[in-house]
């Protein structure tokens, strides 16, 4: 018998729950045995299942091609044959919030690329490179679901991802104000130019709900852990941003404006990007980056073509810190959205769950 967790995938016919299945294909933790979706794709195998919608560039894995799919709402049959659960599951927030509780309640462990749960006080959101440290509020969330080994963790919107790490990076400067507008790939809406022929050489200015998420989903990543339950960081950030639909297919790019407490130079900026890392590296995780974030000196980078798949896609790559007429700094920052920023980054929160014994095998 494999000694790899076996893991389910709920949602994994759409494109995040395609991305999983492409990353997980040979994981040396990780073995996909369960795929689990809507009713109407519940019965077939998954080949039948994808065929004519799948996404990706590699072809389907063999090892999941004839999967027979099961119903997502199959909780009790789905929760036998699992170690834990990946949930990209497309549903209505309340539906999503119910399931994955559900899963929880049924002792699987559930790590979410959804949002529904991510403002769920006892949920922690994480970036492991930025605040695993989150993890701890677990066991005052298994208190109230009444579980022994069935847990939701979360990861932040893929909005956030290309520039947070930078303010993590530099906390000691203590930022104050930031403005960020990002730019961002018809992929984070599930779409590929073909199905989404009116994006091509457009630009939408509106994308529903993510200016509030890059506004305060980092306040959580950056807060701390208070009578078991996570509360937002406290002093003196604040982020506004706005978020637009660009004719990329892969990659969030962010132009930010940066005040400090502290004043730090170009330089002593820059040092901090480079040096920044966190307890995957420190574990050497299978999905994490060697270097998290790269600091580009060309005035042309980063760039998608050149630099969205930097560190296999989970890297962060950042250019163009210069001075601002304004603010203190501006930068400009890009990350993969459905690598860094969803099924990559979920997969990097189960390998840390993994390590630190959250994860085990039943």
């Amino acid at each position: 018998m494999s000694e790899k967790l076996r893991v389910g995938i709920l949602g994994a016919t759409g494109m995040v729950g395609q991305r999983f299945i492409t990353i997980l294909k040979d994981h040396p933790w990780f073995e996909v045995t369960t795929l689990a979706a809507s009713a109407s794709s519940a019965g077939k195998t998954y080949e039948e299942t994808v065929k004519g919608r799948w996404k990706m560039d590699e072809p389907v894995p063999e090892a999941v091609k004839d999967i027979v799919v099961k119903n997502v709402s199959d909780i009790e049959e789905i929760a036998s044959e699992v170690d834990f659960v990946f949930s990209a599951v497309n549903m209505s927030k309340d539906e999503i919030r119910a399931i994955e509780e559900e899963y929880a309640k049924a002792e699987i462990p559930v790590v979410s690329n959804n949002s529904a749960h991510r403002w769920t006080a006892d949920v922690p959101m994480v970036i492991p490179e930025i605040n695993p440290e989150h993890f701890e509020v677990i066991e005052s969330q298994k208190k109230r679901l009444g579980t022994e080994r069935g847990f939701i963790a979360v990861k932040p919107n893929c909005s956030i991802q290309s520039y947070t790490p930078a303010l993590a990076a530099w906390k000691e400067f203590e930022p104050t104000e930031v403005v960020v507008s990002t730019y961002q790939a018809i992929s984070g809406a599930g779409k590929t130019f073909a199905d989404w022929p009116e994006m091509d050489g457009n630009i939408i200015p509106y994308i529903s709900g993510e200016e509030e998420k890059s506004e305060q989903e980092p306040m959580k990543v950056f807060g701390h852990i208070e009578d078991g339950k996570i509360v937002k960081a406290e002093g003196d950030l604040r982020i506004t941003s706005q978020c637009i639909r660009v004719p990329v297919l892969n990659g969030h790019t962010a132009t930010v404006f940066v005040n400090f407490k502290k004043k730090p130079t170009k330089e002593m900026l820059v040092e901090k990007l480079r040096a920044f890392s966190g307890k995957p590296q420190e574990l050497s995780l299978p999905h994490a980056p060697e270097h998290f974030i790269q600091y580009l000196e060309e005035d042309n980078r980063p760039q998608v073509r050149l630099d969205v798949d930097y560190e296999g896609g989970m890297g962060v790559s950042i250019g163009r810190l210069r001075e601002d007429s304004i603010f203190d700094w501006k930068f400009v920052g890009l990350s993969h959205n459905t690598l860094r920023g969803a099924a990559g980054g979920a997969v990097e929160c189960a390998e840390l769950l993994k390590a630190l014994g959250y994860i085990t095998k039943k």
